[in-house]
């Protein structure tokens, strides 16, 4: 695709022979940011909700501020890098913690989202401590949307962890390599929830990289735990499963989260209690993908 971008000064870097009247330079050179590819600008894929951003002297006073820990987390670092041993520390039968809520300061890690935050929808949804000590994620789902001729289908509530970082703020991912199964104490509802583990690649068409897989709950006041390999998380994009499927690469994981829809009428109040959410190795599971992977021509199943 060819596609002309504004110089500066067009009429000055051609040589006088080839020089264009000025109307029709604005013809042929246009402005347009994306050129009509897939292409996208930021992240959130074209919601334009304001955020109140800091003043550059904030930003400069709170990076003083943080600079203490900071490098107080980096010595932790090159002192696990030096000290941690896979032999002891991953070990077969053994579920290692990722993420619980034994105080107030681990809701701080999660991040809730609606259809109500950019006015899709009328979903609502918290994330707090349960009397059992344990995460409560609670709120109620609605299929109602507003009909404004664009949205064509709402009701979801969603937590997500935040993105997982290294001192001074550097971006990183979780290494769950050496693990096969994810063990989760839950407590819930009767409702399907969806687990979704996000791997946010460095391009844009990789952005959106989430792997899904089924969470049934029994309701009732008993705690169930649910052992789910990683073999069995199907790979999609957007909210769509996509037909190449593959194996989810455990040491790119940026997020971790629950999702619940009001689908097929189920429209009404959700709860779902968290007390952990755990990594195992089994050393008897030998799967290494649950779906079949097609060798398809590239002409006929485009990447």
């Amino acid at each position: 695709m060819l596609c002309l971008v504004r110089l500066a000064s067009p009429l000055k870097l051609l040589p006088k022979s080839l020089e264009l009247p000025s109307s029709a330079a604005a013809c042929l050179l246009h402005t347009t940011p994306s050129c009509h590819t897939f292409w996208e600008r930021e992240k959130k894929s074209g919601y334009k909700t304001a955020l109140p951003q800091p003043s550059k002297k904030n930003m400069i006073l709170d990076g003083l501020k943080e600079l203490k820990s900071e490098i107080n987390m980096w010595k932790e670092e090159m002192k696990e890098k030096f000290e941690s041993d896979p032999l002891l520390v991953f070990r077969p039968g053994e579920t290692d913690i990722v993420f619980n809520f034994k105080d107030k300061s681990s809701i701080d890690k999660w991040v809730v989202t609606t259809d109500m935050d950019h006015n899709e929808g009328k979903s609502t949804a918290t994330l707090q401590l349960s009397n059992a000590g344990a995460g409560l994620f609670s709120g109620e789902v609605n299929s109602e949307h507003i009909r404004d001729g664009v949205i064509k289908r709402t009701g979801y509530a969603n937590i997500r962890t935040k993105r997982v970082r290294k001192s001074f703020k550097r971006e990183s991912t979780y290494d769950w390599s050496q693990y096969n199964m994810l063990v989760l104490k839950i407590r819930g509802d009767g409702r399907s929830y969806l687990i979704n583990l996000h791997c946010e690649g460095y391009f844009d068409l990789m952005w959106n990289d989430v792997y899904h897989y089924a969470l049934y709950t029994r309701g009732g006041p008993h705690w169930q735990i649910a052992k789910i390999p990683f073999s069995k998380f199907f790979y999609s994009s957007k909210g769509r499963v996509q037909d190449r499927q593959q194996a989810i690469q455990l040491n790119r994981i940026t997020h971790f989260g629950f999702s619940v829809a009001a689908k097929n009428g189920m429209d009404g109040p959700f709860n779902l209690e968290i007390d952990y959410v755990g990594l195992e190795f089994d050393p008897s599971h030998h799967e290494e993908f649950a779906y079949e992977m097609y060798n398809t021509p590239k002409y006929i199943v485009a990447t």
